[in-house]
């Protein structure tokens, strides 16, 4: 069974390991990488999309998807169970000058019309909290 939960919890198979050593490599910031080219043309079939990004990480994959929302100095509002409120929250200043708070109301996703009264309404949707 593997395990999706994290990027850093499932261990590879000595199956994966040999895969990897025997797989065809190159630059992908390129575009010389068969295998991340196969990847993101694959995803875009799946989907119906010109194009797919491989994201080598949950981190950097909620932080473009973020960016993509957002405006610098807009404020993201998270649960506050949320992983990225509790584990990327440092990542949302830092990269692109987003403000991040947290609210009690929002589990699971949110319509933004039932976000508490806020004193500095956020100029964004509602993220569902992960």
């Amino acid at each position: 069974m593997i395990n999706l939960i994290s990027d850093t919890v499932t261990k590879p198979t000595p199956a994966m390991l040999e895969a990897m050593m025997q797989a065809v490599v190159g630059d992908d910031v390129f575009g010389e990488d068969p295998t991340v080219n196969a990847l993101e043309a694959k995803a875009a079939a799946l989907f119906g999309k010109e194009a797919a990004i491989y994201c080598p990480s949950g981190t950097m994959t909620n932080q473009i998807a973020i960016k993509v929302h957002t405006q610098p100095l807009d404020e993201v509002i998270c649960d506050q169970h949320s992983h990225i409120y509790h584990y990327e929250v440092g990542g949302m200043p830092f990269i692109r000058g987003w403000l991040s708070s947290f609210s009690r109301a929002i589990r699971a996703g949110c319509p933004p019309l039932r976000l508490p009264p806020r004193s500095n309404p956020p100029t964004t949707g509602c993220l569902k909290a992960r």
